[in-house]
């Protein structure tokens, strides 16, 4: 049987809106998501036992991995033998807001129904999603998406056009409990900019800055960096972050600029990467 490459692509939130805590403990979410030409790559093989495989450093390849839960989920609603490989390549920084491990629990999820030819629905694979994590179920549909509840109320939306983007992430990631349990006794820092971007395709809005830059105070200032430059329409944290995206006016030459200003302001051990909003994970 052949082995199954599958592309687990990156996403950003243009719209994170938290609507209050919820009796289980999470927050009730309206957030808009969109997936990225940024990728992790995961190849699925059958096998005699089960076998997880990642070399990108901090990243664990135990029950803590989401790709490695997934299997079991999987395999355990369907009844099937986890006789599987796993091979996680990655290209999705680690603790970004970027969803790399949701990402890859739903390419996880959708490549073993392939392998296995179990024939679940893409309703299915999502509620297995929703047991993993409030962001793979958004993944499973493969398209924009307005996700409520705590993420895992997932309604495909057509994304008309295509942004070009900048993901800049610091050397450093942000827990996502954290930020959320901050949320309500956070505060708006003196400076900060924290008001939604209006735009023809919709508005940029992210309650979860609020918390977050009252502790990173440098994702305050990247963000109002990015804002002042030529070229940049929008910019906005991801998710809980750490990464911002800069929504460019024309990506051209404004990238290597924008780059080349970024490192020389805040440093070289920023991870910045172009790409651009997918209608689907492709």
């Amino acid at each position: 049987m052949k082995p199954l490459e599958i592309s687990a692509p990156a996403k950003v939130n243009l719209r994170l809106e938290i609507k209050g805590k919820r009796p289980d403990g999470f927050h009730e979410l309206e957030t808009w998501m969109v997936p990225v030409s940024v990728y992790d790559r995961i190849r699925i093989r059958a096998q005699e036992g089960f076998s997880f495989r990642c070399e990108a450093p901090g990243v664990p390849t135990d029950e803590s991995n989401l790709a490695v839960r997934a299997v079991r989920v999987f395999c355990e609603a369907l009844g099937v033998a986890p006789n599987v490989g796993v091979d996680l390549w990655k290209g999705i920084p680690h603790g970004a807001g970027l969803g790399g491990g949701s990402s890859d629990a739903a390419a996880v999820l959708v490549g073993l129904n392939r392998l296995f030819e179990t024939g679940c629905s893409l309703e299915t694979l999502s509620e297995l999603g929703g047991l993993l994590g409030s962001d793979v179920p958004f993944f499973v549909w493969d398209s924009a998406a307005v996700c409520r509840g705590r993420g895992e109320q997932v309604e495909p939306v057509e994304f008309k056009g295509q942004l070009s983007l900048l993901l800049v992430k610091p050397p450093f990631g942000v827990p996502t409990p954290w930020a959320y349990g901050r949320w309500a006794q956070s505060r708006e820092l003196p400076g900060g900019n924290y008001r939604a971007q209006e735009f023809a395709w919709g508005r940029l809005v992210n309650d979860l800055e609020r918390p977050v830059f009252e502790k990173y105070l440098f994702l305050a200032a990247l963000k109002n960096w990015l804002l002042e430059q030529p070229g940049v329409a929008g910019a906005l944290m991801s998710g809980s972050g750490s990464t911002m995206f800069a929504v460019l006016e024309e990506p051209g030459d404004s990238v290597a600029r924008l780059r080349e200003g970024l490192h020389g302001e805040f440093g070289t051990n920023l991870w910045v990467e172009s790409c651009k909003t997918l209608s689907g994970a492709g």
